[in-house]
């Protein structure tokens, strides 16, 4: 594999640099957030490695950057940040897989390894149930003409459900999607944000496409 590590700990990433060339891949690194950027966008990478915390320029901003621009090169997240939501704050933007440090070597290259097999599959296009349209790539969502703001967490739970339109969803399917698999909170946590998503994309606009069914779940549907 061609590999881009984006990493400002010199010595960690040196000792990557060079496990990873052990075993046969070519591998880039930059240190800073701004060349880690322009090295994504302009270098054709089967893989980025990419730590959270730079200098210049954030990995969350880094992947928001590159996602808003087309480019879906598979991008494992990479930094010693290990609460949960920031590891689903990283999915929401776009990340692929997140590794904490410190990290098993032998993790890593599974990682890569499973990172490069799914790298063919289909990257997102722009979602539509009726006139409401979501963007994965630049993260918008517009009802009609009108564009409506989300935050992460509620642009995730309404890509889930548009995702699997027409289909019942449960309470625990959005859990592991937008939150995490290991989440152990209460499960009406998605309750609460159906609603907050409800305010957004149907209040305003005398429309019902989100569908309740007690005791199973959701089920997202064109408005009659």
């Amino acid at each position: 594999m061609r590999l881009l590590l984006v990493e400002d700990e010199r010595p960690l990433a040196e000792m990557v640099r060079r496990g990873l060339a052990r075993e046969g891949h070519a591998v880039d690194v930059r240190h800073d957030g701004p060349s880690g950027l322009d090295a994504a966008v302009q270098g054709g990478y089967d893989v980025v490695i990419l730590d959270i915390m730079l200098p210049g320029l954030s990995g969350y901003r880094i992947l928001q950057q590159l996602r808003a621009a087309g480019v879906w090169t598979p991008v494992l997240m990479l930094t010693a940040k290990d609460g949960e939501y920031d590891e689903a704050d990283a999915f929401d933007l776009g990340a692929d897989d997140y590794l904490t440090k410190p990290f098993s070597f032998v993790v890593l290259l599974a990682r890569l390894r499973a990172l490069q097999r799914r790298a063919g599959d289909a990257r997102p296009t722009v979602l539509s149930v009726g006139d409401l349209r979501l963007d994965p790539a630049r993260h918008r969502v517009h009802r009609g003409d009108t564009e409506i703001t989300l935050t992460p967490r509620e642009f995730g739970v309404l890509e889930h459900l548009m995702r699997h339109a027409g289909e019942v969803v449960t309470k625990t399917d959005i859990l592991r999607a937008v939150w995490d698999a290991h989440y152990e909170g209460e499960v009406n946590v998605v309750e609460v944000y159906v609603g907050y998503v409800r305010k957004k994309i149907d209040a305003p606009f005398g429309t019902q496409t989100i569908e309740t069914l007690r005791g199973v779940g959701y089920r997202m549907v064109e408005p009659a």
